[in-house]
């Protein structure tokens, strides 16, 4: 099975999947060998922190090996072609896990590969983000009936994240500035599965949601927009006052890195009910529990 996008897993498998991921996290000594003898490439085209670091540690502590590779060395798509390193790595790896910036490189992988492929984040979606995410919020609260309301760019992670929320039978508010909703066929999939809107004013998405979640206005590749998309999601910025329009027990996430001061204030991430440090702990937890996953 591989994991490109979140729609990839049914509701179940997600479920189970999260379900694991919590279980590995209460209990991690049951786990430390469960992938004794694998081994796990890691691929990433674009730096990480987060990224890297959870999932060379989650592969580690269920004893597998990890595999890190860079683009220097492997020249996917430049020196070889796609296919080619798909068919190679095929051959030495049980699971190939890749951070990209073209979506399109990781569906040709898999398309010439036989073990798992993970998106570790592409230009379309950011999976294990939204399943650290949901993680995070159902330590909170139970996820089904929750609101979410989402502040920014309809990015990677507003795609995976909205997406996941729906198949969880979350209620999911985007608030965007026009011109940079999440894709149509992001929405409609979310729709098939919950209520999901997508709004133009942050306090009719915040008013009363039970986590309120935000990302960088512009993310990596996209420096050159920086300043014209700050002008237009400076109304969108998480600050006190919009907080305090969320429900009394209302939690903040924000998947990192986070530019303080644009995309959210320093009173709102340091906030008593911010959960941005256990969100991205649980990056290495849910990818622990994917991985226990793939290998039952």
């Amino acid at each position: 099975m591989d994991l490109l996008r979140i729609a990839d897993l049914e509701p179940k498998q997600l479920n189970e999947i999260l379900s694991q991921a919590a279980a590995v996290k209460a209990a991690p000594e049951d786990t430390s060998d469960r992938l004794a003898g694998k081994h796990v490439g890691l691929f990433f085209m674009k730096p990480s922190t987060r990224t890297r670091v959870s999932t060379e540690t989650a592969t580690v502590d269920l004893g597998a090996r990890p595999v890190v590779l860079g683009q220097q060395e492997v020249g996917l798509g430049k020196r070889e072609a796609v296919e080619d390193v798909a068919r190679v790595l095929d051959r030495y790896l049980d699971v190939l896990a890749m951070r990209v910036f073209d979506h399109a490189d990781l569906v040709a992988v898999a398309d010439n590969a036989e073990a798992p492929v993970i998106n570790l984040l592409s230009d379309e979606e950011h999976p294990c983000q939204a399943l650290a995410d949901l993680q995070t919020i159902a330590e909170a609260r139970p996820l089904a009936g929750t609101t979410l309301a989402y502040l920014g760019d309809g990015n990677n992670v507003c795609h995976s994240l909205m997406v996941g929320a729906a198949m969880s039978d979350m209620i999911v508010r985007i608030a965007a500035p026009p011109g940079y909703e999440p894709k149509r066929e992001y929405l409609e999939v979310a729709q098939a599965h919950s209520d999901v809107t997508v709004t133009d004013n942050p306090v009719e998405a915040v008013q009363g949601a039970h986590v309120v979640y935000t990302d960088v206005w512009a993310s990596m590749g996209q420096e050159e927009e920086a300043e014209a998309r700050a002008r237009r999601f400076y109304p969108f910025q998480v600050n006190g006052p919009l907080f305090a329009m969320a429900d009394p027990g209302a939690i903040f996430l924000h998947c990192l890195p986070a530019h303080r001061g644009e995309e959210v204030t320093d009173d709102v991430m340091d906030h008593a009910r911010s959960r941005v440090y256990d969100q991205a702990e649980n990056r290495m937890h849910s990818f622990k529990g994917l991985l226990v996953y793939l290998f039952e």
